[in-house]
């Protein structure tokens, strides 16, 4: 209900990803985005009938909007160190929370499920297209696929241990990591997460 593009619908979809970030999905209730956005709880209820249709409303503007970051990102002359920092970016922390949402409602999991299919197969494409233009050769027993499941784990395992304040052995992990970066694709920025 409500329109798209209406300031009040996108006020509160700003407020409910803010507070997932800062305090977790638990947080989030019609009333304390009502009072977070100094808007009648009605409002709330106006624009998302459901507390699920305002998760999922998040989910879709930040899913749509990644999807159009990604080909351009794993586009340029590098597209292994992209898909690196997107995988390691502390970004994904709203992800992990529609993770743990997912584990207790199933539209949440039903969408994030195909958003990530989606995604993966969008990463899949960019980067394989990525590797060809640079002229990057993989070794033949890693794929492109293989060599994207296994960034994409690594960024968010170090990601989501840094959030945690874990980051035990992670120094020599980002130097290995930098070591194949540079083996493939030459120096660069050195490659990093959020934290140490």
């Amino acid at each position: 209900m409500g329109t798209e593009s209406s300031k009040t619908r996108l006020l509160l979809l700003d407020v409910t990803e803010r507070l997932m970030l800062e305090e977790g999905y638990a947080a989030v209730g019609v009333r304390r985005v009502a009072r977070e956005a100094e808007v009648a709880p009605a409002l709330v209820l106006y624009y998302f009938r459901t507390l699920d249709d305002l998760f999922l409303a998040v989910l879709r503007r930040r899913a749509d909007e990644e999807l159009k970051r990604l080909d351009r990102l794993l586009g340029g002359p590098q597209p292994l160190r992209a898909l690196w920092r997107l995988s390691s970016h502390p970004g994904n922390a709203l992800t992990t929370e529609f993770t743990a949402l997912a584990n207790h409602r199933k539209a949440i999991r039903a969408e994030l499920a195909a958003y990530a299919e989606r995604y993966r197969e969008a990463q899949l494409e960019a980067l394989t297209r990525g590797l060809a233009e640079a002229g990057t050769e993989l070794p033949p027993e890693v794929s492109p696929a293989v060599l994207l499941v296994l960034t994409n784990a690594l960024g968010r395992v170090l990601m989501m241990e840094n959030a945690m304040g874990m980051n035990t052995r992670h120094a020599e992990t980002l130097a290995f990591v930098e070591e194949v970066l540079q083996r493939y694709e030459g120096t660069s920025a050195p490659a990093k997460t959020s934290g140490r």
